[in-house]
């Protein structure tokens, strides 16, 4: 599997109408630009053996807690399921293939795991972009639960998430309804590569940045922060007339952003008036 194949089946996979995208395909297919010899079918077949011994499991009353309950023992004291917290921003962390190897993840992608188990056991939750943490909850009508994947399943209110807001920012937060909002499939893709993106950039790999910036923009074609941000390393990579195209864009968008000086000045440098 080259690199261009692995795109070309994220692409494919992503211009599906939002309830359609298998989240679980379209995250190995970003797996695949790392991992060329990475076999799709081999991951989803571990997800379905799993969700099979996860239903031997299940209580015969399938209350909600209790179903949770039972998954997050066979997740974390079964199989050994945990976050990353010694080395959190290990780009393996980030992808998928390994967290399902290594049984090692960060929220997000602990949460597909989750998530792709649940589903196969007809049990449907859902993403929680949670401001600084990503949580699930079942996809139930008033059903004000949610899990975190990366603290051992942990099932946590309202409540509980208002403290953890206060933890993360240090002061407190005043709730939203927005922050429980359920993600869509391409905003869980979008965070999963922003993840990565921010990973590369840390350790200064400007080109596995760019790669990620640029899945983001096919899933967000017109994501104005992005644009900029490929333009800057297109800028940094030496690719010139990209970044130029992109730079004019982003100053056609955000005409009056904080950065547009800075952004004018390097157009010039790149001899754009």
């Amino acid at each position: 599997m080259n690199f261009s194949s692995a795109r070309q089946y994220f692409y494919q996979e992503i211009k599906q109408p939002d309830e359609c995208i298998d989240l679980a395909k379209a995250a190995l297919y970003i797996a695949q630009e790392e991992y060329p010899d990475l076999d799709v079918e081999e991951y989803l077949n571990a997800l379905d053996t799993m969700a099979r011994e996860a239903e031997e499991r299940l209580p015969q009353e399938r209350y909600p807690l209790r179903v949770i309950q039972s998954l997050n023992q066979y997740f974390y004291d079964d199989l050994g399921f945990a976050g990353n917290k010694k080395d959190y921003y290990d780009p393996r962390n980030s992808f998928f293939n390994e967290v399902i190897d290594r049984r090692l993840g960060i929220p997000i992608t602990l949460s597909l795991v989750y998530l792709e188990v649940a589903r196969r056991i007809d049990f449907p939750m859902v993403g929680i972009g949670m401001p600084g943490h990503f949580l699930i909850r079942p996809d139930l009508p008033e059903m004000e639960i949610f899990v975190d994947t990366f603290n051992g399943g942990g099932v946590m209110f309202l409540q509980d998430c208002q403290q953890r807001l206060t933890q993360i920012y240090q002061q407190p937060v005043p709730m939203q309804p927005e922050f429980f909002a359920t993600v869509t499939h391409q905003q869980f893709l979008a965070r999963m590569l922003t993840n990565l993106k921010d990973i590369y950039l840390r350790r200064q790999e400007l080109e596995k940045a760019l790669a990620a910036v640029e899945r983001i923009l096919l899933l967000f074609p017109s994501a104005t922060l992005e644009l900029r941000d490929r333009g800057l390393l297109c800028y940094n990579l030496g690719r010139f007339s990209q970044a130029a195209s992109d730079l004019e864009t982003y100053l056609v968008q955000a005409p009056n952003a904080n950065d547009a000086p800075v952004i004018r000045r390097l157009l010039t440098q790149l001899g754009r008036k």
